[in-house]
């Protein structure tokens, strides 16, 4: 495979999602795999990744030394968490190499200092990379516009029983779309969870429930009540592979932009 090719590091690549992005990589022809990270202490650092994925040989050995794995990268894909994505991202950005996340959970201080590392390097963020999701964000944000605050809107969003975090990252784009079609900040409208004698809904607010169990790789529905009817817009996702592909798109597409933060709407061009 060419030299000149885009390099790409895969972080966590033991995990589910890393796994995916690994395979994703080393079967494109735009780009070549030339790291694969996991924690340190994990029982494949030192061993060929495509081996240790019971696979073929992929020529690439698994690290723990994300500023050596790096420095030889033009992208990093990073499906992690919080934490480990914020401190990879002061790396990549040392690298000057792009730096596509699919991590969610961030709280404010982590996005701080995500926007400190954009300085200096393309980082490439959003809760959800495949192209349907998007489409789902700018429409919620048509639908928002379109009936205005007679209409009550609840994302409702379900995972599998081993995700981590709620609502998921790709509810709260949903949710984000709304709120700016409204004009308000998501946070001061936001509506987590009910229990108990709650009282009745307040006005304007946006809803959200989680759902979590077995394998479900992702569900996504945006309701919208008003009085005597409903619109409800629904994304189904059935194979994580698309979520690779699309993170591998965004790190292709960010070879040639200036620093600075950018998300699947720009990749796209939605």
């Amino acid at each position: 495979m060419s030299e000149d090719l885009p390099g790409i590091v895969v972080t966590g690549a033991a995990g589910r999602m890393g796994r995916m992005l690994v395979r994703a990589v080393a079967e494109s022809e735009e780009c070549r795999l030339v790291g694969a990270l996991v924690r340190e202490g994990h029982d494949w650092i030192g061993r060929d990744v495509g081996e240790a994925m019971e696979g073929p040989s992929l020529g690439v050995e698994v690290t723990s030394d994300a500023l050596e794995a790096f420095s030889k990268a033009q992208a990093v894909l990073d499906f992690t968490a919080p934490e480990a994505t914020v401190d990879y991202a002061g790396l990549a950005a040392q690298a000057r190499a792009v730096h596509v996340i699919g991590t969610t959970g961030f709280s404010d201080d982590h996005l701080k200092a995500l926007s400190a590392a954009a300085r200096h390097a393309v980082i490439v963020r959003a809760g959800n990379m495949s192209l349907g999701v998007n489409l789902l964000v700018e429409l919620t944000r048509k639908v928002t516009e379109a009936l205005g605050e007679d209409f009550d809107i609840e994302v409702v969003e379900a995972h599998h029983s081993a995700k981590k975090d709620a609502p998921s990252g790709t509810a709260l784009m949903l949710g984000q779309a709304a709120a700016d079609a409204r004009g308000v900040a998501l946070d001061e409208v936001a509506d987590r969870g009910r229990d108990g004698l709650t009282g009745a809904r307040e006005k304007g607010a946006i809803g959200f429930s989680a759902i979590r169990g077995g394998d479900i790789v992702g569900e996504h529905d945006v309701l919208f009540a008003g009085q005597g009817e409903r619109i409800i817009l629904r994304h189904v996702a059935t194979d994580r592979g698309l979520f690779a592909k699309g993170a591998l798109r965004a790190a292709l597409w960010g070879q040639d932009k200036r620093p600075g933060e950018y998300t699947m709407k720009d990749v796209l061009g939605l």
